[in-house]
């Protein structure tokens, strides 16, 4: 039976159509295709260099996939440094003076992470938590994928408002400088800040820095953040990070290029801290430790009292090769001042230093390490913050909490606009 006219018509109209459809995705394919095809490409490199192979892999209850990679197989020894390194499992010094280590041993046994409900890593592995391909594509470019930006590290004898604004950071910090310093310890208070923004961030940390606030700074950070932007979600996190030239071209947080070697099987970094301290409510703290081991000069860090997690070689650094200059403790936002106003990002539990226990957020019993390998507490220590009324810093001292020091706050408030 043949075809009447009208159908021929509309066979002849919908192979029109069909072509130019098909001009339609040539031209578009010239103009985008080989781009987005390269961007794959370049994505997925990456991750096939940040995803090692696991032995074992763990999926954890907040969604992370937690790969249980052996040890000498991990991101750090893509490094050309590293390529024939002997890994140092353990250090041959721990430094002597730890404060309040019955406190932090009861609270370390309540902290945990979550991927632990379901799992652990066998031994001669070390877990890393599986970067997917969202998160690189929520970075700016693969090249600033796990980096800070450029200029975020407090520098107390600044008092250039505009060098403050430009930076779009703020602190609430304390700090020592005037010496040298081969490690810094403490014992932190565990939040979840609100994030306004899903680029800004909120973190509390230790800063263990060598140099001058130039592009020739070298930086040691250890601690929790809460990042939308890194992690996907807002959960509050352990993290690492490292550079040795002000964050323009080495270091990166976690496991997220090659450099500081993890020796831990229990431990995930970048991976969700569990429980969290509520307002009026529990509290919960962690321990962190960074100290420069003295007869093979690398830069190591514990969690907790028994969570050696490994170390930074000291060939990475400049300055840190030999010793720090300052140390500084506390909080951290990117302010990228939505809607022309102040970040409402919390910093810390997101109340004032004036609330107190159970409120404000904490840093207790901070120390540092001095030339002799020992642990002590810091003298004339500094506070600094770029504007109070918003974010707050107040420090003091006793018996139980040695040196220690209340700060945060909630960042837009009546008198923070």
């Amino acid at each position: 039976m043949g075809l009447s006219l009208t159908m021929v018509a509309q066979v002849s109209s919908m192979r029109r159509v069909l072509m130019v459809f098909l001009a339609l995705m040539m031209v578009l394919s010239c103009a985008v295709g080989i781009p987005i095809s390269r961007q794959r490409l370049e994505v997925q490199k990456h991750l096939n260099r940040l995803n090692k192979p696991p032995v074992m892999s763990i999926q954890s209850p907040d969604g992370d996939i937690i790969d249980c990679v052996h040890v000498s197989h991990q991101p750090a020894f893509d490094h050309p440094y590293l390529k024939n390194h002997t890994i140092q499992l353990r250090p041959t010094f721990h430094p002597e003076g730890l404060l309040g280590e019955s406190k932090d041993s009861e609270k370390s046994n309540t902290i945990s992470q979550l991927w632990h409900l379901n799992g652990k890593c066998p031994e001669n592995t070390i877990p890393i938590r599986r970067t997917k391909k969202d998160d690189i594509l929520r970075a700016s470019s693969v090249k600033r994928y796990g980096k800070k930006k450029q200029r975020s590290i407090p520098q107390p004898r600044s008092t250039d408002p505009n060098l403050i604004n430009e930076n779009g950071h703020q602190h609430a910090i304390a700090y020592v400088e005037g010496d040298k310093f081969y490690g810094a310890k403490a014992t932190i208070n565990v939040w979840q800040p609100k994030i306004q923004q899903p680029n800004e961030f909120s973190l509390s940390q230790i800063w263990i820095l060598g140099g001058s606030f130039g592009e020739d700074l070298n930086s040691i950070e250890a601690g929790w953040q809460v990042s939308p932007d890194l992690y996907g979600d807002s959960n509050t996190r352990l993290f690492t990070y490292w550079t040795s030239d002000a964050y323009q071209a080495t270091g990166c947080y976690n496991l997220l290029c090659s450099g500081f070697i993890q020796t831990n099987s229990e431990i995930a970094m970048g991976a969700s801290i569990s429980p969290i301290s509520g307002y009026s409510g529990s509290q919960y703290d962690i321990s962190i430790l960074v100290w420069k081991e003295p007869t093979e000069g690398n830069w190591w860090m514990q969690f907790g009292n028994g969570y050696v997690l490994g170390y930074w070689p000291s060939f990475l650094f400049s300055y840190l090769a030999d010793s720090a200059t300052m140390i500084e403790w506390g909080g951290e936002v990117v302010n990228s001042e939505p809607d022309g106003e102040h970040t409402s990002t919390e910093m810390g539990s997101g109340h004032f230093p004036e609330e107190g226990f159970g409120k404000s957020s904490y840093f207790r019993n901070i120390q540092v390490v001095d030339a002799s390998n020992n642990l002590r507490s810091p003298k004339g220590v500094g506070t600094f913050t770029e504007q109070s009324n918003c974010y707050d810093v107040q420090n003091g001292n006793n018996g139980d909490w040695g040196t220690y020091f209340y700060y945060g706050g909630p960042g837009k408030n009546s008198n923070c606009q």
